[in-house]
């Protein structure tokens, strides 16, 4: 079974995950959870995309739509589709972590790099919505059978969204498995209770758009000098940028144990709703940021193909149903 390859990633790392993926697919437990659900997934997408019903059921559905496809094998089972395995606790809370900050933010900026991909990707895929003069190809817009979401070669219109919604979903995951927006619990700081960062803005170091243009030596540089020194998401017994999959996360900030904020009921969620509710605060955050990716993507395309108004025909193609009657 192949895997998605991971930009960045050493070939030896990519031979080694790619051996190690597969064995572990076969044995992971069907309906286990390191994401929000795909309802919860499909919320968020719905209420930050003003897009026509067809179009925004094709991204955002809870089990078919766009957005959830790397929660589909094999793609589950890759931290960095996720924003898992950068945990990381300072010395001060626990001393002899056994992952530097130096480390967690790599894996951070792993998690970030595959959108800077997708978001690439989908600009490139936009130029098949219209033809040279501008008007939009119907063939190339039309939902009125399914998209695959496979990767494979079909029409513009489907290309794009599964590009964007592969790199949409875990900017989302970001804020249900980090402590970004996190309110701290009650109790001492440590292990079992990281730092809550209580942030409410956007992170900086997910300005995908403009790390879209830059080179990527660039704005890794740039990304890794922006990520907060308590800035955590919880390790995940799933295979890292490296390809190294954690056994148990014992000794580490876990995720299921402490800041997986996938559903309401879950750890961080339950325990944070007696300081403020850490799982609305996860999903107004995540909400936000998918407004905020749509809205730089949109205007990416309005810049890259200005051309007889190309780029305005492709958004218009990107979110009416019938773009060929919606977008003269």
């Amino acid at each position: 079974m192949s895997r998605l390859p991971l930009p960045g990633s050493p070939r030896s790392a990519r031979a080694v995950l790619a051996a190690g993926l597969a064995a572990a697919l076969a044995a992971l437990p069907s309906g286990a959870a390191h994401a929000f659900t795909g309802g919860n997934h499909e919320e968020i997408t719905r209420a930050a995309l003003p897009w026509e019903p067809v179009t925004l059921t094709a991204m955002a559905d809870a089990h078919d739509g766009a957005v959830n496809a790397n929660d589909r094998r094999p793609y589950f089972d890759v931290g960095p589709l996720h924003c898992d395995n950068a945990d990381y606790l300072a010395p001060r809370y626990s001393a002899g972590y056994p992952r530097t900050r130096d480390e967690a933010t790599t894996e951070l900026l792993a998690c970030v790099r595959t959108s800077v991909t997708r978001f690439r990707n989908a600009v490139r895929a936009a130029d098949g919505l219209v033809d040279a003069d501008g008007r939009v190809r119907a063939d190339q817009s039309d939902l009125s059978t399914p998209c695959a979401w496979d990767g494979k070669p079909g029409r513009a219109k489907c290309a794009v969204l599964e590009q964007l919604g592969r790199g949409w979903h875990q900017i989302e995951d970001f804020y249900a498995h980090s402590n970004w927006s996190d309110r701290a619990t009650a109790g001492p700081i440590g292990l079992a209770n990281p730092p809550g960062l209580e942030r409410t803005g956007h992170p900086p170091f997910l300005d995908i758009r403009r790390y879209s243009a830059m080179k990527d030596a660039d704005w890794t540089r740039e990304a890794r000098g922006r990520v907060p020194a308590d800035l955590a998401t919880g390790c995940y017994p799933d295979f890292d940028s490296a390809g190294v999959k954690a056994a148990d996360c014992e000794g580490r900030v876990a995720h299921n144990r402490t800041l997986n904020k996938d559903t309401a009921a879950s750890s961080r969620a339950r325990a944070g709703a007696k300081t403020g509710d850490n799982f609305r605060r996860a999903t107004a955050g995540a909400t936000a940021e998918i407004t905020r990716q749509w809205n730089d993507f949109r205007a990416e395309l309005l810049a890259a193909y200005p051309d007889h108004g190309r780029g305005a025909q492709m958004v218009c193609a990107l979110v009416h149903d019938d773009p060929a009657a919606a977008c003269p």
